[in-house]
């Protein structure tokens, strides 16, 4: 017995197949337009009930009833409208002069003429002159300046450790050269039972000169004071207060700080 034949596969299409096949669809389509389309020319149409914007220069009774500054602030409408709101026009009318110039009459000539007949009449008339006695002045007592001698360097002792000698404190103290007054050194110590320092600070801003606080450090470190009978672990604490003399250097004047 035979087999029935089969039916032959799809096979793809050429492209020439392709390109037939598009032009006879573009051909179709351009057809069709020109025999349906319309070709009358477009008629613009007419705007009928289109909205429209319109700009306002001066705003409406009803607009104006609305405003909620209407009685709280002056208002061209109210009563101080015509009052100050609405100023007059005063035109601007410049000053000109009109008249020609007039040249004066007098002849140079004459223009002494009044003075010298006035001192003619007045030349007899005797003038005489007041002398008041000289006034007597107030004797002022000017006051008697005394010259108070400038101290030397010296020091103080201030709190605590007012209470306590200060057993080899210096004799005598230098005088130090500067344009300006120098203030105090003043060093913060604590004193221990047994009369040796402790922690000497110097006290900001210091005297205004480096040498003097210097010196006063040095004497503060190696200050030792009287020795507290009976208390071995109270600590003093005071101030060592060194007031310095100032000289002022050749050909310079002193002023305060």
């Amino acid at each position: 017995m035979k087999p029935l034949p089969t039916a032959p596969a799809d096979r793809p299409w050429s492209w020439q197949r392709w390109l037939l096949f598009i032009g006879l669809t573009f051909t179709a389509h351009v057809g069709f337009i020109l025999a349906f389309g319309d070709r009358q020319p477009v008629v613009r149409r007419k705007v009928v009930d289109a909205p429209a914007l319109q700009f306002l220069t001066l705003r409406s009774e009803r607009e104006q009833l609305e405003d909620p500054t209407l009685f709280a602030l002056p208002h061209p409408n109210g009563f101080a409208g015509a009052a100050w709101l609405r100023r007059p026009q005063i035109d601007f009318a410049p000053f000109r002069w009109t008249e020609s110039p007039r040249l004066l009459s007098l002849s140079v000539a004459d223009l002494g003429a009044t003075f010298q007949q006035r001192m003619a009449v007045n030349d007899s008339l005797q003038h005489q002159i007041e002398i008041l006695p000289p006034p007597k002045l107030a004797e002022l007592a000017l006051p008697v300046l005394k010259v108070v001698p400038a101290r030397p360097s010296n020091f103080s002792l201030g709190g605590e450790l007012a209470q306590r000698q200060w057993l080899n404190a210096p004799a005598d103290l230098p005088s130090w050269t500067a344009t300006d007054l120098l203030t105090n050194s003043l060093v913060e110590v604590w004193v221990e039972a047994n009369g040796q320092i402790l922690s000497p600070t110097i006290m900001l801003p210091g005297s205004g000169l480096k040498e003097a606080d210097q010196l006063a450090m040095k004497l503060a470190r190696t200050a030792h004071f009287t020795p507290l009978i009976g208390r071995s672990t109270n600590l003093t604490h005071g101030a060592l207060n060194f007031h310095w003399h100032t000289v002022p250097p050749t050909n310079a004047i002193l002023t305060s700080p």
